[in-house]
């Protein structure tokens, strides 16, 4: 599942410095008022099979409808970006959108996945190739909202527009100054002219949005909770997730379904030999997923140097695939 939105699915924490990392913010965001635990920590193998099983569940329509505008209007959208493409996704993950809009391209030049997970990176480069072979791919093994150098072939002759692809709404997952951050490296990363294609979850009804974030079945719950049993299983910390319930609320000021984690009993966490004490009903703030008006968005993106060219919708106006050129005024950031 590329779009909960939420960054894509990563492979486990498997090194000692992968291990420290996760400590290191499990134990800053514990000692928050209000706590914190950061969403990227969802995601272990079993997070993953959540994460694709949320997809799958009749409440949750952001995947199902970006691709369902995919399908309609990728051939626009290859149109207007032209031919000898370089596509850059950004948190590559399965590729399923990546590959109906390269299906579309004319002579697409190169495809660049970029992703923290090497192991995504492999199996997303090895289906490429079997699926494209006449079309190079280099993948970046890099965390994308740091900045990342790109491979010498964008800078070849053949090496067309750089188009940055951004599928899923992950860019809800990022506050407004982040998002304004990253899509002005994006600017810079594309150069003039060049163009930023993104998935954004429009602002609806809240009964369709917090019920998406709440399936019947439990499934985000599930998934909300597997960053406590990473804690426990990863770090050794005592603390059981069943005692604690997932919650996810539209919060109209921050424009954003909030998700946390509550305690349901006064209780005691231990952490690295470090105990956090918890009263019953108080939360760890888990996720932020922002929700957008269409001129709202543009708005955002035009401060980062980003012009919106077309917007394409589902009848319902529940999801968007906008696209965005680089204009002269793009800020600087971190260059390929």
């Amino acid at each position: 599942m590329e779009s909960h939105p939420r960054p894509r699915p990563e492979v486990p924490s498997s090194t000692d410095a992968d291990r420290e990392a996760f400590l290191h913010a499990a134990q800053r965001g514990l000692r928050r008022r209000p706590r914190t635990l950061p969403c990227r920590y969802f995601y272990d193998a079993r997070g993953s099979a959540l994460f694709e099983a949320i997809c799958e569940t009749p409440e949750y329509y952001p995947t199902r409808t970006e691709l369902s505008i995919l399908e309609r209007h990728g051939a626009d959208v290859a149109a207007l970006l032209g031919p000898d493409v370089t596509l850059i996704e950004l948190g590559s993950g399965s590729a399923v959108k990546t590959r109906l809009l390269i299906e579309r391209l004319a002579s697409p030049a190169a495809y660049v996945p970029v992703d923290i997970s090497a192991a995504a990176l492999d199996e997303t480069e090895s289906r490429h190739r079997a699926d494209f072979p006449d079309v190079p791919v280099r993948p970046v093994h890099d965390d994308f909202t740091n900045g990342f150098v790109l491979p010498p072939l964008v800078t070849a002759a053949r090496a067309g527009t750089r188009v940055v692809f951004f599928p899923g709404s992950t860019i809800g997952n990022f506050s407004h100054a982040e998002a304004l951050l990253l899509m002005s490296r994006v600017a810079h990363l594309v150069r003039e002219g060049g163009a930023f294609l993104v998935g954004v979850d429009l602002q609806k009804d809240v009964a369709v949005l917090e019920a998406a974030y709440n399936d019947a079945a439990g499934v985000t719950a599930a998934f909300n909770k597997n960053v406590l049993v990473r804690l426990r299983d990863e770090l050794g910390a005592d603390v059981d997730p069943d005692r604690f319930a997932h919650r996810a609320v539209w919060d109209a000021t921050s424009e954003a379904i909030e998700s946390y984690l509550v305690s349901d009993r006064a209780q005691t966490v231990t952490l690295a030999g470090e105990r956090f004490e918890f009263a019953r009903g108080e939360t760890i703030h888990t996720e932020s997923s922002h929700k957008y008006t269409l001129d709202g968005f543009a708005a955002l993106a035009e401060g980062a140097g980003l012009r919106r060219e077309a917007c394409w919708t589902d009848d319902r106006r529940l999801f968007s695939v906008q696209l965005f050129r680089a204009v002269p005024q793009a800020r600087p950031g971190h260059d390929a």
